[in-house]
């Protein structure tokens, strides 16, 4: 359901790294706070970092599998509900390290949660304060007032982040979900939206506001429809023989839309209604506020290309291989 095939590769998949890469305040606030080398040789060490990705992520995931087949973590690993909990293989893993190398792992996690933790206050308080806080609530509050809201912010933001965690945590142990699957599905209602908006919002001059906003809200609408047309009633059965429509095991074995290619189809959806409004509005004269970008903003540097065609190389080479 997670990985319907090679729609990944050439579909949702791309809307997901995109949209977080490029359209993410977390992301993009790092990169905005250094000059554009530094920024750009940040990003290339990310992505040569991002290839050992499968060797974190993926050995130890072999290694629970197989631990668990000989035996290993059938008590550890379940709930309290008793369905078996996949989030416990990594804690479970962890108590195999010696002391020295459990205390440097668990250091290692702590310092990458507080690292990121630190990074999504940051942009939660920037949000609600600069861009809602500022201009829809309080006009005239001064720089030590916005100081004050954006800690207030923050605050709030974290006992929610802690309640919905208990209430969230809970349902993924009932249902046997993972985690990471379940954050990605559901930012992605919103991900291909937004994604579509500034793409088109950079590299198509003539891009309206009407036709970001149809993005924005219309592509989170179909997003919902699309997740519930199986649980109204609609036949989807002529998408089975593509891979478009598939048997949820984790919900019962019921039909659904894996989530990736929601994606694609949400995105290509927004793209096309943005392309409709754009060209309804410009015939009618309808002036818009379009961003000037700087070409020369994406001249790179010699090594800058080098690098970055040494990892499409690898990537190639690396899905080619492990197909």
């Amino acid at each position: 359901m997670s990985l319907p095939g090679l729609t990944v590769l050439i579909g949702g998949m791309w809307i997901v790294n995109l949209n977080y890469w490029g359209c993410n305040q977390y992301i993009t606030q790092r990169a905005l706070g250094a000059d554009l080398k530094t920024a750009r040789s940040g990003i290339l060490y990310a992505a040569f970092l991002k290839l050992l990705m499968p060797v974190i992520v993926v050995l130890p995931g072999i290694g629970a599998y197989v631990l668990y087949q000989k035996g290993m973590f059938h008590t550890e690993m379940l709930s309290s509900s008793g369905v078996v909990d996949v989030n416990k293989a990594y804690p479970n893993l962890m108590t195999l390290l010696p002391d020295g190398f459990k205390g440097l792992a668990f250091a290692a996690l702590t310092a990458a949660i507080v690292a990121s933790l630190a990074g999504k206050a940051n942009s939660i308080a920037t949000i609600f304060t600069l861009d809602i806080y500022k201009k829809a609530i309080n006009r005239n509050a001064d720089e030590k007032h916005l100081v004050t809201t954006g800690k207030i912010t923050v605050i709030v933001s974290m006992l929610l982040a802690i309640l919905m965690s208990l209430v969230i945590g809970e349902k993924l142990m009932g249902e046997g979900k993972q985690g990471f699957n379940y954050i990605q599905e559901y930012t992605g209602f919103v991900s291909p939206g937004i994604f579509a908006m500034f793409i088109l919002g950079f590299f198509w001059k003539r891009t309206t506001s009407n036709a970001a906003l149809f993005a924005t809200i219309g592509g989170f609408i179909m997003s919902c429809v699309l997740k519930f047309l199986p649980s109204w009633g609609v036949n989807l059965d002529w998408l089975t023989p593509y891979g478009f429509y598939q048997p949820n095991f984790a919900n019962g074995g019921k039909y659904e839309i894996p989530f990736l290619d929601r994606m694609g189809f949400v995105f290509l959806f927004c793209i096309a209604g943005m392309a409709v409004i754009n060209f309804v509005e410009n015939r009618r004269g309808i002036k818009n506020n379009g961003m000037v970008v700087d070409t020369s903003m994406f001249r790179v540097s010699k090594g800058f290309a080098v690098g970055a065609l040494i990892i499409c190389v690898l990537l190639i080479t690396l899905y080619t291989v492990y197909w």
